[in-house]
């Protein structure tokens, strides 16, 4: 596996990135085989991990953390915060100095470890002011708890916005971005991926299956449930016309996937990791048939026509179904918006 530069941070890493948000309840209850799976990603030459405190309600956290005790060094571990910890507690979540201070050594405890090497903003806020972070993340920086700063959903202006704050206030910045990216979610090209670049960011892009619209379940004059009860239902409702538009889409990628000599899963994820602007696709397998699946893409490099059909079936800077977008949710409520 040949690996890459994350950003201009001097660090290497693979480009496929371990996601881990299905060990634990939330996909594989089973922490033994989900530590197995873990190993056999770190034997393929995979680096690069990639959780966060509220899968499973820590529990993703745990079972990295017992996958890594003895392998902790050979890897470039991320983690993320900023989603409730418990619904009935308001300061339990979000981006407060607050917070992170606490949750933090949460997360420490959980993975067993005593830094993490990217720790990230799972969401921007619109209640707290990015300075407020990223001062609280710079401090622990310099108490060697964490090494770098990630962000993750942040449209182009916010990273821009937390960029300038960086420099004007002599923080620690963001050197990472997380959004999402797969082909039938391909809003970030027009503006994301090129400020990412402009600011010599990494990427790790997720779910580069689309929730498992790509993974070859969903095709014409079939039904199907999302894979996990943490996909949102509307993503996947079939009597609406914009997912039925990606359920032709995707019949349409299966056929060229076909005639590639490709799976849908190896075209979908070559695609993703093809993007100059992507460091690493996470990829977030629940059984150990799943990340087998995903392994050959990191060696596939997809031709030009190939990549012509792709366009032509969903256009550069197209999000088939808007609602899989991550952005947007704070400015497009009801309540934010003039009518």
């Amino acid at each position: 596996m040949r690996y890459r530069p994350l950003g201009r941070t001097g660090v290497q890493v693979s480009p496929l990135c371990l996601g881990a948000m299905m060990f634990g309840p939330w996909g594989n209850e089973d922490e033994a085989d989900s530590i197995r799976i873990i190993h056999r990603a770190l034997d393929a030459g995979i680096n690069f991990v990639d959780t966060a405190d509220v899968y499973s309600a820590g529990v993703s956290e745990e079972i990295v953390g017992k996958a890594l005790k003895n392998r902790r060094e050979d890897v470039f571990l991320a983690t993320k915060f900023f989603m409730p910890m418990d619904r009935s507690d308001p300061n339990q979540r979000g981006g407060s100095r607050h917070w992170i201070m606490r949750e933090v050594e949460n997360s420490l405890r959980r993975l067993g470890t005593d830094h993490i090497d990217l720790y990230q903003v799972h969401r921007p806020s619109p209640d707290t002011d990015v300075a407020e972070t990223l001062g609280a993340l710079s401090d622990l920086v310099r108490q060697g708890k964490i090494r770098y700063l990630g962000s993750s959903s942040y449209s182009g202006s916010q990273i821009v916005e937390a960029q300038w704050t960086s420099r004007e206030r002599r923080l620690e910045r963001f050197v990472t971005e997380q959004p999402p990216y797969s082909i039938l979610v391909r809003g970030i090209e027009e503006d994301v991926l090129p400020t990412v670049r402009r600011h010599g960011m990494g990427t790790l892009t997720y779910s580069p299956l689309s929730g498992g619209w790509l993974s070859g379940r969903y095709r014409e004059n079939a039904t199907e449930n999302p894979a996990s009860a943490a996909r949102p239902p509307a993503r996947f409702d079939l009597s609406t016309p914009a997912n039925q538009r990606k359920l032709h889409a995707a019949e349409q990628l299966a056929v060229l996937a076909e005639k590639a000599g490709l799976t849908l899963i190896e075209l979908a994820v070559a695609f993703v990791i093809h993007h100059p602007g992507v460091t690493s696709a996470i990829i977030g397998p629940r059984t150990m048939e799943q990340l087998e699946a995903f392994l050959p893409a990191a060696d596939i490099t997809l031709p030009s026509d190939v990549l012509d059909a792709i366009d032509r079936i969903v256009a550069p800077g197209v999000t088939v179904n808007p609602v899989d977008n991550s952005y947007g949710d704070f400015e497009l409520r009801a309540d934010q918006r003039r009518r």
